[in-house]
């Protein structure tokens, strides 16, 4: 471990260095490594999975975008961890956390709808996506519907809101936010929504199913289940299926 970057009170950017300071990490886009650690009071080794928010073109180190949860255990291990040059963790890619990959499949529109920590396969998306010349990308209109509890918990907000400020013609993100009680924050911000990502935010922010598009999801169970069926299916049940989006549209990362 490099560093321990603060980014919110309840979130962190955990900074790793790899073996060859003048190589990058080498990860398929949108593809997570599996973190190992071996955490006091556990008898086997904590495995948790996380896909780096950092690109192939940092070379030497890499980023880990962490959110802490009070009974967390990896998260709690990360988050304790003291800069040192002894491996602490350790690292695994497999072949099943790449589901789909850059440069992906031709379509004018791409939908990403994340919640949490489910951002950060969509952050390396973005990097692929929005560092394409324009003159050669295929991709029109991306748009990210992100669900977060509070304003204060979204997860690479400035990064995110950059993009969609520097990049409009391209990107745009609406954030949902399901606890916020400020409600001067959502008459102040367009870009915010109370509530929970639903059909109607859905049919207003992407075009219908026959028309040429792709979906990513990422989230907590529960997103996955209301949305598009659990993490390990490939049919595509819910909301998005009730929508007539199917399994060769639909990508749950």
């Amino acid at each position: 471990l490099l560093e321990n970057i603060p980014v919110s009170s309840t979130s962190f950017v955990a900074r790793f260095g790899l073996p060859d300071k003048e190589k990058g990490l080498g990860l398929s886009t949108c593809a997570c490594l599996l973190a190992g650690a071996k955490v006091d009071g556990e008898e086997d080794m904590v495995i948790r999975p996380y896909t780096p928010i950092s690109t192939n073109e940092d070379k030497g180190t890499f980023d880990l975008l962490i959110k802490k949860y009070p009974d967390g255990k990896m998260s709690s291990y990360l988050s304790n961890l003291k800069p040192s040059s002894d491996p602490v963790v350790a690292f695994k890619h497999i072949p099943f956390n790449v589901k789909i990959q850059y440069p992906f499949k031709s379509s004018k529109n791409i939908l990403m709808i994340a919640g949490g920590t489910g951002i950060t396969p969509m952050i390396q998306a973005l990097h692929a996506l929005l560092g394409e010349e324009a003159s050669s990308r295929t991709t029109e209109k991306v748009k990210l519907l992100y669900g977060s509890r509070t304003a204060d918990d979204i997860l690479g907000e400035d990064m995110i809101n950059h993009w969609a400020a520097t990049q409009s013609d391209v990107f745009s993100v609406t954030h949902v936010l399901s606890n916020e009680d400020d409600e001067a924050l959502f008459e102040k911000r367009t870009d915010l929504k109370k509530g929970f990502i639903n059909r109607e935010l859905i049919s207003e922010s992407f075009p219908g199913p026959e028309e040429d598009v792709l979906i990513f999801v990422c989230g907590p169970p529960p997103l996955y289940n209301a949305l598009c069926g659990p993490r390990d299916q490939k049919e595509v049940s819910g909301l998005l299926a009730e929508m007539g989006y199917n399994e060769e549209q639909v990508y749950k990362f």
